[in-house]
């Protein structure tokens, strides 16, 4: 997935702060005026919204366009008569955000740049089969590096890492990932020892949940995003990340989403988790593919799809059932929130024809409000690459919310101390 991606969700204008010593203050104020507008801005225009002095917004811009966060456009009239004039947009060129993700077939790191188009998106081939948490992070140092060196040379900096990880974290910490076999990782402290292994490197690193990271991907995915919705990602466990009017839903101690361990019947079958009837062992891939694992050379995805458009009866039994429970519980979800829009991502994007139907069945059947307000069920637009995209989109958005600190940076360092997102 390559193109455009709105990393975040416009605000409403500030009022401006007249003090020369709250210069940083105005200067946000600027920068974030024309990261929510979406398309240049004149001098002129900024002036009019802000209330600031011309002879202000001239400097400000011009410490934002030496900075690399804004590049100067054409001439533009921004709709209204008079002569164009130029117009300030965000660069392309300058801060960079990275993105790494395990997923269920692969590992893979993404590179957005400040107007929040991937810029760098590469996978390898992954089983997590005798592999531990040192290996796997191993792996993802070198990738995080290659696409570091990848976008350097198109004049990019990346200024934070984020790592997506499937299941609840708290600190850098991987609580609990029983698909990987992983319980109180610390994955945050082994990635930064991998990254550090292969020379010196300040980059500020964060960890977070897969299916959180994947929603706040599809939130900024376009302008027609919907504000409140359930993103359930499908793979070797199900999670969810849940977006409530643009806001994602994190819980008390970050553990929201795990849509994965809702029981789906109290005497069912035994879950990693310890416990019996999750929905995870009926509806994640493994479950899916049954006793037959996917064949070498191919992936659970292209396994499972592949064996559906065959026709094969255990295949479209197992992901009949898995469509019947993911209606049972999400219907429970929407019933709770009053959301009405299911977002299918990760391996549930690709299997959505087979899955849809159940699903709707379920939810329809269940949720009290669909007779009067239908749900809307559809594939996630950025498919099986949300959490990555997501991760690689929280780590620019630092700069967004806070280019002052990327413009404190002395001449040709890394920019140190952005200020890492809350990541439950």
């Amino acid at each position: 997935m390559t193109g455009n991606i709105r990393p975040s969700r416009p605000r409403q204008p500030e009022s401006p702060v007249r003090q020369e010593n709250l210069r940083p203050l105005n200067l946000e104020l600027i920068f974030r005026h024309i990261v929510a507008t979406g398309r240049p801005v004149s001098r002129t225009e900024l002036a009019t919204v802000t209330g600031l002095a011309r002879p202000t917004i001239t400097r400000i811009a011009e410490e934002l366009l030496a900075g690399s966060l804004l590049t100067e456009t054409g001439l533009t009239r921004n709709g209204r008569a008079g002569r164009p004039r130029v117009g300030l947009t965000l660069s392309d060129r300058g801060p960079a955000g990275l993105g790494l993700d395990i997923r269920a077939d692969a590992l893979a790191a993404c590179v957005v740049d400040l107007t929040g188009t991937v810029r760098h998106l590469a996978f390898a081939p992954s089983t997590y089969a005798g592999a531990d948490a040192p290996d796997v992070l191993a792996r993802l140092a070198h990738m995080a590096r290659a696409a570091i060196e990848a976008v350097t040379a198109e004049d990019l900096t990346v200024v934070t890492a984020t790592l997506a990880v499937p299941g609840p974290v708290h600190a850098g910490v991987v609580r609990s990932a029983p698909e990987l076999g992983w319980r109180e990782v610390d994955a945050g402290a082994l990635l930064r020892a991998a990254l550090d292994h292969l020379g010196p490197l300040d980059l500020p690193l964060t960890v977070d949940n897969q299916a959180n990271l994947a929603a706040l991907g599809e939130l900024y995915a376009g302008d027609n995003a919907p504000s409140s919705f359930v993103y359930v990602s499908g793979g070797l466990g199900i999670g969810a990340g849940i977006v409530l009017d643009g806001r994602l839903l994190r819980g008390a101690r970050g553990w929201s989403g795990e849509l994965g361990h809702v029981t789906v019947y109290p005497d069912g079958e035994p879950c990693p988790c310890g416990s019996r009837g999750c929905l995870q062992t009926y509806a994640s891939l493994p479950a899916i593919l049954g006793d037959e694992p996917a064949p070498a050379g191919t992936t659970p995805d292209t396994a499972v799809t592949g064996r559906a458009e065959e026709g094969r009866p255990a295949t479209l039994a197992a992901l009949d059932r898995a469509g019947t429970t993911l209606g049972v519980a999400l219907a429970d979800t929407l019933n709770i929130l009053d959301i009405d829009t299911v977002l299918l991502g990760g391996s549930f994007s690709l299997l959505s024809s087979w899955l849809t139907a159940n699903i709707r069945a379920e939810i329809d059947r269940r949720v009290l409000s669909a007779a009067w307000a239908p749900v809307t069920i559809r594939p996630a637009l950025l498919g099986p690459d949300a959490a990555v995209i997501g991760a690689a989109l929280t780590s620019i958005d630092q700069v967004r919310q806070h280019p002052t600190t990327w413009l404190a940076r002395s001449p040709g360092s890394r920019p140190e101390g952005l200020r890492e997102p809350d990541a439950g």
